[in-house]
């Protein structure tokens, strides 16, 4: 294990330093991605500005929400870019390599690009948190903040894993992108506001079937008391992301004993 976590970082390094050889287009793209960000930001300010608050959350509180939100799915969507175009890899005959190769077919696919830029996504999404972490007298060293740092691996990994799951459909599907679209890139809009917003349809597929309200929106919820669960219950919610990543890799794992070779 130890082994792999080394090569896994070695080969995520070498992969960034590639595409740093070409810094002027990193760092215009890493801008462009900040930009596409601050459109949605403005939005919510706007609504905010003109309504105060929405169903009881200021603009502090969901600030919390929109920053772990924005800084989980960028993080995913920049380490999993490789599963995003996994079909093309299906389409094209390349995946037959993989399977020659003494490493596991998870890992390769894990490791064979990467996006840097939406680091910029990031980048925001960790400044408005901060901005509504201070706004709301969070202390730095405390368990408020620990639960924060919880919910953001489990949005990661929860994100992560739903890459993969649109990577794995492949395998039986000729395209995923856009009946996956309404869970990934959906899925973060949805979780930029309180789940309470919705209707009931979007809250058991979002609670349920994809537990994106399980590590984004009930431990912010906790921590502002905004749910009933005590405080402890808001540092298990985040394993939610955790459980569905490791389903993730039993169900690629599924997709690649029915994966039939193209044969050429």
């Amino acid at each position: 294990m130890k082994k792999k976590a080394r090569l896994y970082y070695k080969l995520i390094a070498t992969a960034i330093r590639s595409q740093m050889q070409h810094r002027a287009s990193f760092f215009l793209l890493t801008f462009a991605q900040i930009l596409s960000a601050a459109t949605e930001l403005i939005g919510i300010w706007v609504l905010f500005y003109r309504f105060k608050i929405v169903q009881g959350w200021t603009l502090a509180e969901l600030a919390l929400l929109y920053g772990l939100v924005h800084m989980g799915f960028s993080f995913a969507e920049g380490l999993g870019r490789a599963f995003d175009k996994f079909s093309l890899l299906i389409k094209h005959g390349g995946f037959d390599r993989l399977m020659l190769r003494p490493l596991g077919t998870l890992f390769q696919v894990a490791t064979k690009e990467v996006c840097p830029e939406k680091i910029g996504r990031f980048i925001q999404g960790f400044v408005v948190l901060l901005w509504g972490a201070h706004q709301l007298n969070f202390s730095f060293f405390s368990l408020n903040s620990l639960c924060l740092v919880f919910a953001f691996a489990g949005t990661v990994s929860l994100f992560y894993a739903i890459f993969v799951i649109q990577a794995t459909l492949a395998f039986w599907l000729t395209d995923t992108l856009e009946l996956l679209n309404i869970i990934t890139y959906g899925g973060r809009d949805v979780a930029q506001f309180p789940l309470t917003i919705f209707n009931r349809g979007f809250y058991i597929l979002f609670t349920y079937l994809v537990p994106i309200a399980c590590v984004i929106y009930y431990p912010v919820a906790t921590l502002l008391q905004r749910e009933t669960f005590p405080l402890w219950i808001g540092f298990l919610f985040p394993f939610a992301g955790f459980i569905f990543l490791y389903l993730s890799f039993q169900f690629w794992k599924l997709g690649v004993k029915h994966y039939h070779s193209t044969g050429s």
